[in-house]
């Protein structure tokens, strides 16, 4: 299973998001999209979205957080 977390350091519901994917014991990549300008377009791209976190778990984007989606394309 592949997850990636596309985030910035200052962003409340990016911690929310990563420290719920740590909660389960899901490994993630954490993205910095603030020091990432390929990764960011790359989110861009994957979400049609600026906002953050995007979160990608093998190819099902998530915008924000959403605990429900989350937990549904984790099969949790």
């Amino acid at each position: 299973m592949s997850v990636k977390v596309y985030s910035t350091p200052t962003c409340p519901w990016c911690t929310v998001a990563k420290n719920y994917l740590k909660s389960k014991n899901i490994e993630f990549d954490d993205i910095d999209v603030s020091r990432d300008r390929e990764a960011a377009v790359e989110m861009i791209q994957k979400s049609g979205q600026r906002g953050v976190p995007v979160i990608d778990i093998d190819g099902n984007i998530i915008v924000g957080f959403n605990q429900a989606a989350i937990d549904k394309f984790l099969n949790i």
